[in-house]
Formats: structure tokens, sequence, C-alpha cells
């Protein structure tokens, strides 16, 4: 019998900026803790991500004492802070694709640091806790909220779907293109398109639907540079609906604790036909 383990936790508290992994992570409602809680928007208050700017990619994130530490790839003595959460600030009414949630505008500094460093007009918003927005309805257990990710809390990925997808390809590409929460060992090349639901030790979520991937997937985030892969080839054999499908977007069912190490186990298997 395989043995499916987790072998890396990511969050990503800066909608489409730089990963942090993490041996351990609380999962929450609206997804891990501090994963996409905070977001770029433009003057109509828009989200921004790397398909509009693909330099977000070069701007890194990681743990500091008393906030989260951002800095420049390509300078690193372009670095500033941000606190983990705000309670205060001015309330503005952002979009992210078709969802309109309210927001809390934080400091016109950030925002200059941001412009100067991207060359663009932007500005940071925090998603605060009373702040609700809710996942697509034809997908909801029980009327679930989400982060500023695109549309679901977690996203999960195999080590064997990176795999496959990699000996297709010319110039292999690291599992950050796909920006997962989640990534395990054990199983078979896009096995989790099929979970139905599942427990990673004691904390247990519902699969929902693959993820349909687009142009971010394209981009070296360790350069910023667009190429036409990985999509050119996903759209020979992943394609369905006009969506090309990387992985397997996750609803929470009972949150808590999960460590990098941990056993999953699956409750509910659906075969599903790609």
């Amino acid at each position: 019998m395989k043995q499916l383990l987790l072998t890396s936790i990511i969050i990503y508290p800066i909608k489409s900026l730089g990963g942090i992994s993490l041996p351990s992570a609380i999962a929450e409602e609206r997804g891990l803790k501090y994963d996409r809680r905070w977001m770029l928007i433009n003057e109509n208050n828009i989200f921004i991500s790397q398909r509009d700017c693909s330099e977000m990619a070069l701007i890194t994130v990681q743990f500091a004492e008393d906030g989260f530490l951002l800095s420049y790839k390509q300078d690193i003595s372009k670095e500033i802070k941000i606190p983990f959460t705000i309670q205060n600030g001015n309330t503005l009414m952002v979009k992210v694709w078709d969802d309109t949630c309210p927001a809390l505008h934080f400091s016109e500094t950030i925002d200059k640091w941001f412009q100067e460093l991207l060359g663009i007009n932007c500005r940071l918003v925090y998603m605060p806790d009373h702040s609700r927005r809710y996942i697509d309805q034809h997908f909801a257990k029980n009327n679930e909220v989400v982060s500023f990710a695109d549309g679901y809390p977690f996203l999960i990925i195999g080590e064997s779907t990176l795999a496959d997808l990699n000996y297709r390809l010319s110039n292999h590409i690291p599992m950050n293109r796909f920006r997962p929460n989640f990534v395990f060992s054990g199983g078979d090349a896009f096995e989790e398109d099929d979970w139905r639901k599942f427990k990673i030790a004691d904390v247990s979520f519902f699969a929902v639907k693959p993820c349909g991937r687009c142009v971010i997937t394209t981009i070296d985030q360790d350069t910023a540079q667009r190429s036409n892969e990985p999509l050119k080839t996903l759209n020979t054999f992943r394609r369905k609906n006009n969506n090309v499908l990387f992985g397997q977007n996750l609803l929470l069912e009972k949150g808590g604790m999960v460590k990098v190490g941990d056993h999953i186990a699956l409750d509910e298997y659906a075969e599903v036909e790609l």
C-alpha cells in the first residue's frame, strides 16, 4: 500500500509575491495562517498579480521578529517590513476577479516602496478578519470564505505530478511555478485529480476541483522572465473545457496544525475522467 506524505508547506503572505516554506502551519477556513492576506491593487482597486507585472516574482517575503521582511532579489539592500496583521486603516472595496470585498489600506510609505521597485501605480491592502469573500457557491460545502487567493483556500500538488510534466519538458521547471500550499510524495502522477476527501494528520479537507492554470506558470520565479512553457506542453494532455489543469483546489472541513512529514489518508476517492 502506498504511503502518502506531506513534503512541503508554503504560504504566500502577499498575493503573487514570493512564498515562504514552513515546517508546520495552521489550516484555517480561508487558508493557511497568513496566506494571501495582503495584496497589491491598482488605481481602480483591482488586484495586481504577476499576470500584470512579472517583476513581482523578484520580491521575496520572509518571517522577521515582528512582521514580514520584504526584499528584492536583484538588490537585497532594498527591503522593508510589514506587520503580520493590522486592525486599522482606510477601508477600501477591492476587487479580486468577480469578487468585491473590504480591505484595509496600510501605508503610503509602503506603497511608494512597491511603486519605485515595480514601476507601477499600486497600493498594499490587508484583508481583516471581518472581510468575507465567499468561494464559488457551485463548489461550496458550508458557505466558505477565502483570502485573496484566486479562488480557493488551499492548493495541493503531488511530486509525481510535477515529475510527469518534467519528463515531457526539454527544460525542467520547479514546483514554485504552480504556487501550491501543500506538496506530497508517494502518489501516482495526477492522482490528486481524483481525491474527494482526505486528512493530513488530523486536519480534514474536501478536494473541490482541479486547478485551472494561467500564464503565471510560464514566469521563471528567479528571473521574472516569461516563456511559453509549461502551458504549451500542458495544453497537449491536460486541457479540459478550455482550462489547463494542474493541482487540486481544497476546502477545509476541520482545521488544525499540519506538519511536514504528516501522513495523508484518503477518506473518499472518486474516479474523475479528464
